[in-house]
């Protein structure tokens, strides 16, 4: 290395710079200001190289905005996009689906239910498909005695197959729900239908099951009572005063609302009892008190 010492002995020789800080010196200025030590190259340096150029905000390696020197502010990152899962939980949905149509069921059986009760007994009955009503087909059958009913005793004839009024035996059959394994006389049956008895027949080859399922409809069911028929044309047959209905099977619904319609309400002597009658099978009538009923001249209701 060469020193100049141009101007004589008293001038002080000019120092050339080697890149390197002297040793044991200070860093330059523009060394602080970059934070690094002055390496030779230009004052940019390499791309978001030191010095001015980064304290003027310059942009990082890679081309990427960079923060500003303190005291300054820079551009903002910018955000990522999140994606949101918009997938839907199908479970809770069904769930609620179900819910609003089971309360839209009730609601709406509950209207109908009320729309029935609202209807008389004599229109709920003639809704029922199958029906015969013989009030009004034949009125004569059920008052054979020109305004009253007439009591008889022994055996008696009817047009109607099981009958569904007309004159009957003066002691009733009772019909607290009783379901009889065994026929039972048509005279008494006619009377327990005069206190507003729904008589429920069956042909004696209907299979057990259904046999079972009519006693469930009939058994501890006031003012009504069940038996099997002897020549019964249809599988089932159900009684009423002036009414019939003949279905096929037991779970029919129509046995239900035959029974819901006309049990008590198609009674022609409101307010008769339906307990202490005759509890014995068979088909010849029991002319029980016919002797005392005589003596007094008159036959019982």
């Amino acid at each position: 290395m060469s020193i100049s010492t141009q101007g004589g002995e008293n001038r002080r020789p000019s120092v050339v710079s080697t890149g390197k800080p002297a040793a044991g010196g200070k860093p330059k200025a523009e060394e602080k200001a970059g934070g690094k030590p002055a390496t030779g190259k230009s004052a940019t340096g390499k791309a978001g190289g030191t010095g001015a150029a980064r304290s003027a905000g310059g942009t990082r390696p890679g081309g990427k905005p960079g923060t500003a020197a303190k005291g300054g502010k820079g551009p903002r990152k910018p955000l990522k996009s999140v994606k949101v899962n918009q997938e839907r939980n199908w479970g809770p949905i069904a769930l609620m689906v179900a819910v609003g149509v089971l309360a839209t069921g009730i609601v709406g059986y509950g209207a109908w239910a009320v729309s029935q009760e609202a209807k008389s007994w004599q229109d709920r009955a003639s809704d029922i498909t199958g029906l015969v009503n013989y009030r009004d087909a034949n009125p004569a059958i059920l008052d054979p005695m020109a305004g009253r009913q007439s009591h008889e005793w022994g055996t008696l004839e009817y047009e109607i197959q099981p009958p569904v009024g007309s004159s009957h035996n003066p002691n009733w059959q009772n019909c607290m729900g009783d379901v009889y394994a065994a026929p039972i006389a048509s005279e008494h049956a006619v009377h327990s239908m005069e206190h507003g008895a729904v008589w429920v027949t069956y042909q004696d080859s209907l299979p057990a099951d259904q046999v079972e399922t009519l006693a469930s409809k009939v058994h501890g069911n006031e003012y009504t009572l069940m038996s099997p028929f002897e020549g019964l044309e249809s599988p089932i047959s159900l009684q009423a005063w002036g009414y019939q209905l003949a279905v096929d099977d037991a779970s029919d619904p129509r046995i239900d609302e035959f029974i819901r319609a006309l049990r008590q309400n198609a009674t022609v002597e409101p307010g008769a009892t339906c307990s202490g009658g005759i509890t014995a099978t068979g088909t010849t009538p029991r002319d029980l008190g016919q002797q005392e009923q005589a003596m007094d001249g008159g036959a019982g209701s």
